[in-house]
């Protein structure tokens, strides 16, 4: 006796982050869109910075202690 076999197909779940982008393009304008990318764009840039601002805070007190 032959095994049945059955076509499979394979297709792909959407992410969340798909699924966001295709409520947002629904909802809003291009220029909304873009606007609210980079606001967050903006948003990980200052987060950068204070993370690179805080470091360098560090390492300048690290340095001012072992001066001392």
């Amino acid at each position: 006796m032959q095994a049945a076999t059955s076509s499979v197909r394979a297709t792909a779940i959407p992410s969340v982050t798909d699924a966001l982008r295709a409520v947002e393009s629904v909802l809003l304008s291009r220029g909304q869109r873009t606007a609210r990318r980079n606001a967050w764009t903006s948003v990980l840039e200052d987060r950068r910075r204070a993370k690179d601002r805080t470091d360098a805070q560090h390492v300048l007190e690290a340095v001012a202690t072992r001066t001392s």
